[in-house]
């Protein structure tokens, strides 16, 4: 007999479906998935009310082990016409931040700035994996010049640092690239990220806007953007928990990085830990923003939905939703998807140059 609701996509029509299985999947991305990133979407050995001490060293092997997805980035071709440095600059609580600048070689006159906070949970990874180094190099080469953030995560390899470390390292990486600005030769600035990248986008934004020096940032882009903070379960509201749940990431690992990056659990509802959760009078005068989203991802509905909640206070703002990509899928896989992957490039710097 047929299910009534067998026509829904994903898993509403067909609770025994999988990222493989799902047919609206670029199929280009099964390999992928046989190669090993299909285990993303096994619940973790640990659950959200382990002890602290076993969530951060869950946290660490997997960043240790999710350096396999710097494979196939090495077969790549370089990216021509663009200069590398880094710079280390004093953050606003004392300490170091590397600054990794990438600079189109040729241009005239000024160009748009991207400052690029990475994907990882706020808890895992850094500037300098692989995807982020091309990611950064690629927006370069359009004729920008990017400025990736290497902040300090709430766990793994960077040391334990919970919110607000992260956000107040991509907050002073902002600031540090308006205040030099003319010496970088840039008109003006773009917050963007992906994942939990996308979530310290928004926050930068939030918290600039709080404490007064919004104007130095143009624009917001923010790409699967992970910030509703609550997924064990996950608020009714985000229907695409329940279509895509366990397509690359299921809710007990949302869960289990949320509880490292809030470990008290005392900034739940706080916009700065977690954006999804901002009022109307948090987001009023905001720059102009783009939250783009992928359809087979459990996190799509908290993005559009904060997307929403921008044009309902009046913020200048486009949604995007990128079709047979699971979570993070045009961002990080140019060797998989690369229409995906060069559209949301694309769509990145025609933003910034529209401003």
């Amino acid at each position: 007999m047929t299910r009534p609701d067998a026509h829904l996509p994903g898993r509403l029509g067909n609770p025994d479906l999988t990222i493989a299985t799902d047919p609206r999947l670029d199929p280009r991305v099964l390999a992928t998935l046989e190669g090993g990133l299909g285990e993303l979407a096994q619940a973790p050995p640990v659950g959200p009310d382990a002890p602290l001490a076993d969530i951060l060293a869950f946290i660490a092997e997997f960043e240790a082990e999710g350096a396999a997805m710097d494979e196939g980035y090495a077969d790549l071709p370089p990216v021509e016409g663009v200069i590398r440095r880094t710079e280390v600059i004093e953050g606003v609580d004392g300490n170091a931040i590397t600054l990794h600048i990438v600079q189109p070689a040729e241009r005239q006159g000024p160009v748009p700035g991207i400052v690029h906070t990475h994907g990882g949970g706020m808890c895992f990874f850094s500037a300098e994996e692989a995807p982020y180094v091309r990611w950064r190099d690629e927006l370069a080469a359009t004729g920008l010049v990017v400025v990736g953030v290497d902040f300090r995560n709430a766990a793994g390899k960077m040391g334990v640092h919970p919110f607000p470390a992260s956000l107040n390292d991509c907050a002073s990486g902002t600031r540090w690239t308006y205040r030099n600005r003319e010496a970088l030769g840039v008109s003006h600035l773009v917050v963007s990220g992906e994942s939990g990248g996308g979530n310290l986008s928004l926050a930068t934004a939030l918290k600039a806007l709080r404490e007064g020096w919004i104007g130095e940032i143009a624009g917001v882009y923010a790409c699967c953007p992970y910030i509703a903070g609550e997924y064990h379960p996950p608020l009714p509201e985000l229907v695409s928990w329940r279509e895509n749940g366990g397509y690359m990431m299921n809710e007990v690992m949302g869960k289990v990085t949320s509880r490292a990056y809030d470990p008290g659990g005392e900034n739940a509802r706080n916009p700065l830990a977690w954006p999804y959760h901002a009022t109307r009078d948090d987001l009023v005068g905001l720059p102009p923003h783009v939250v783009s989203v992928n359809e087979l991802d459990p996190l799509r509905d908290e993005g559009l939905i904060y997307a929403r909640k921008l044009m309902a206070a009046g913020v200048p703002t486009m949604s995007r939703t990128v079709n047979g990509t699971a979570h993070g899928g045009d961002t990080v896989t140019p060797q998989v998807q690369p229409e995906a992957y060069y559209a949301t490039i694309r769509d990145v710097h025609g933003f910034a140059r529209a401003l």
